[in-house]
């Protein structure tokens, strides 16, 4: 990365403000909030995120506008001789590509999400003034160790002299004392978001959620966010946390937050269609999935029936994936992920029917899985379709889907 950035003149050095987030879970919630909160304050953000679900664009945003198939054409060529000559990973590439468009167009600040890890992550080249690490979880345990400590230690990584980091990492668990080692190494700033906040969840719907929040003792504020699922306010109130140590207003992250689908928040139980409400979420590992149970439990008055289509990649806790979204279906439909990485269709059905699934079966594509539940969901239904960004992309991707988003707006 270093060679590669220096043969395009180290743009990661121009990027104003950078926010730099990791964690198992939340970092793309966090990081629209607070791209969010930025744009609506007046700076000019940029936002990088992985991964896309339909178009490789949509992880290059400034302003909640996607890099142009042109600009990446243009910067591809750009980048080439260097790329080839660094041997740089697809990945490696897509990061230098943001960073140089980022300050080709002169943002005010950069939010930034590490695409795994954080020590050796393709990001962990900028010098970061917000670290955000919302949790910890057992994830990529191949890469990142096999225990909540190593995979903390690797994450908090991307702490740097002088960072401001704010986490919502449990001080009472294992995977704290990394961070606060990390931070004491690095002489930065320590936030926790249960020392420093405190919210009540005042509403849960689909597609929004109201809270009431005070930061260290302060008035308490009425705040409105185009997210699904209570699970979400310590994340929100981390993003409130860091815009506000940046002079950030109230005001400005309450015109904010509600406009999170403006900066390409999606799949993150996103509502893509009514009657049956077919909901599209990227829980794709245990810690992920209990909160989207958690949540559609609470929106359980707002349909009859609960359908899922579930998919999950054979590198991932398949079994404490199913463990946690299987009481709470009515009737599940496993499917294949459309990439090889995908557990088969009848062994993820198998460890459905193990967790407890009353009614289970397989298909071999979401989209035959769609076609079965057109015949069988009423108008009050509900869909789930989750356990993969494969499969929401895939989903995403269909044109029932894109007509009924583009007609309704950003739903």
């Amino acid at each position: 990365m270093e060679a590669l950035l220096d043969a395009l003149g180290h743009p990661e050095r121009k990027l104003g403000t950078i926010v730099h987030i990791a964690g198992t879970n939340g970092k793309g919630t966090v990081a629209s909030c607070v791209a969010s909160i930025f744009k609506a304050s007046g700076r000019k953000t940029g936002l990088f995120t992985s991964p896309h679900l339909v178009d490789f664009t949509e992880r290059i945003r400034i302003d909640g506008q996607q890099i142009s198939q042109q600009q990446v054409a243009d910067y591809c060529g750009k980048m080439q001789p260097a790329v080839i000559e660094t041997g740089a990973t697809f990945f490696e590439a897509t990061t230098a590509m943001a960073f140089a468009f980022f300050a080709d167009e002169g943002v005010d600040a950069a939010v930034i999400e590490t695409g795994m890890g954080g020590r050796l992550d393709a990001t962990n080249v900028v010098q970061s003034d917000i670290v955000i690490i919302p949790s910890i979880g057992m994830d990529h345990t191949e890469w990142l160790g096999g225990s909540l400590r190593e995979i903390a230690t690797e994450k908090a990584a991307i702490i740097k002299p002088g960072s401001r980091v704010f986490t919502a990492v449990p001080e009472a668990g294992e995977a704290f004392a990394p961070i606060r080692e990390a931070v004491e190494a690095a002489g930065a700033e320590l936030h926790q978001v249960e020392r420093e906040a405190e919210w009540s969840v005042e509403e849960v719907c689909l597609g929004a959620l109201a809270l009431r929040i005070s930061l260290e003792g302060g008035e308490p504020r009425q705040i409105r966010a185009a997210l699904t699922g209570s699970f979400h306010a310590p994340n929100v109130c981390l993003a409130i946390m860091a815009a506000r140590s940046l002079g950030v207003s109230w005001e400005h992250i309450e015109t904010g937050l509600p406009r999170l689908g403006a900066f390409g928040y999606r799949a993150r139980l996103e509502r893509i269609a009514d009657k049956p409400v077919v909901m599209l979420d990227v829980s794709h590992n245990p810690e992920g999935m209990q909160k989207t149970a958690q949540s559609i439990l609470e929106l359980r008055n707002c349909f009859r029936f609960l359908y899922v289509i579930i998919g999950v990649a054979a590198d991932k806790d398949a079994a404490g994936i199913v463990h946690h979204i299987a009481p709470v279906a009515d009737e599940i439909v496993a499917v294949e992920l459309p990439t090889e990485r995908s557990l088969p269709a009848a062994e993820l059905e198998r460890l459905c029917a193990e967790a407890g699934a009353q009614h289970v079966s397989s298909r071999s594509t979401v989209a035959e899985a769609l076609e079965f539940l057109d015949g069988r969901a009423e108008h009050e239904d509900m869909i789930l379709v989750t356990g993969s960004f494969y499969l929401a992309g895939a989903v995403a991707a269909m044109e029932r889907f894109r007509s009924a988003r583009a007609s309704a707006g950003a739903i």
